[in-house]
């Protein structure tokens, strides 16, 4: 008997939200907010731009067709929540949305390939990082040629009002063929705002 008042106690401390809030389990430190590292175009050179490039050209076209059953498996095909389908669905089709304007306009489409560029990087570093089987940069279209473009990865959200519109595109070289995947991300907030 006492076994289960000594349990009904503690189910109803654990239940109580304001203790709960208020007194952790185990200390935890606040994590230190962090400066978004900066963006920069991937280098002419880099074994990378091609790759990106190619995908760039296979997302462009599929995502402009507003045919799902052209993007989706671009974006993680069987992989892709129905939620995700969703959103990239309403993204395309809000009128409010960088993309309406990035792909859907008259003229010239501009694109700029993009990847994490840490200043303090040495050449030997660099040449590790390109040597790697897997990368990543995010891709950004936007119909004005003297657009600006994203300054981070923060920066690269899809925002309404927003120049460009952006995908991230994560590539890899191994095993027998190359493979990559398209992420189209957006701001929590900005997933909850029903637009026309």
């Amino acid at each position: 008997m006492r076994a289960l008042l000594t349990l009904s106690a503690l189910a109803a401390v654990f239940a109580s939200p304001a203790l709960a809030a208020e007194t952790p389990l185990v200390p935890v430190a606040p994590e230190e907010a962090s400066a978004p590292a900066p963006l920069a175009p991937l280098a002419p050179d880099s074994p990378w731009t091609e790759r990106f490039a190619a995908a760039a050209d296979e997302l462009l076209p599929a995502l402009r067709s507003g045919d799902e059953s052209r993007w989706a498996p671009l974006l993680g095909g069987q992989w892709l929540a129905v939620s995700e389908r969703e959103r990239v669905r309403a993204l395309l089709n809000d009128r409010h949305s960088p993309f309406r304007h990035a792909l859907f306009a008259r003229g010239f489409t501009h694109r700029r390939i993009l990847g994490w560029a840490p200043a303090t990087l040495t050449a030997e570093e660099q040449a590790a990082i390109a040597a790697r089987p897997e990368a990543e940069a995010i891709v950004c279209w936007s119909s004005s040629g003297d657009s600006q473009w994203p300054a981070t990865a923060v920066e690269a959200d899809n925002a309404p009002g927003r120049p460009y519109a952006c995908a991230r595109i994560t590539y890899s070289i191994r095993g027998d063929a190359p493979t990559w995947r398209a992420f189209i991300e957006q701001s929590p907030g900005d997933r909850d705002i029903p637009r026309t």
